[in-house]
């Protein structure tokens, strides 16, 4: 089943429910950084955001420094951003709230 990239319509509706998050990559793509108290923390949350990930079948490309995790989102199979990064974002967003 193919996967289908997100309308501007869609794209805009989608990043108002996301208000932490930014669009990237013109649009293919959205990104946050997330700031933690400490590296263990941050950690705990790579950790958590895997098994999420996992479970999903959607892995997100990140970077970790100390106290930082910086996510991007976005969906190879459709070229760009779709649901499933929409979720994805929305999972982690759970995790720290």
């Amino acid at each position: 089943m193919a996967i289908a990239e997100l309308t501007d319509n869609e794209r805009s509706a989608a990043l108002g429910e996301l208000p932490e998050w930014t669009l990237a990559r013109q649009g293919k793509a959205i990104a946050r950084t997330f700031a933690f108290a400490d590296f263990s923390e941050a950690f705990a949350f790579m950790t958590r955001a895997a098994l999420l990930a996992e479970k999903a079948d959607h892995h997100p490309e990140w970077f970790n420094v100390y106290n930082r995790v910086e996510v991007t989102l976005t969906t190879h199979d459709a070229d760009g951003l779709s649901q499933r990064d929409v979720a994805m974002a929305k999972a982690m967003d759970a995790l720290v709230s």
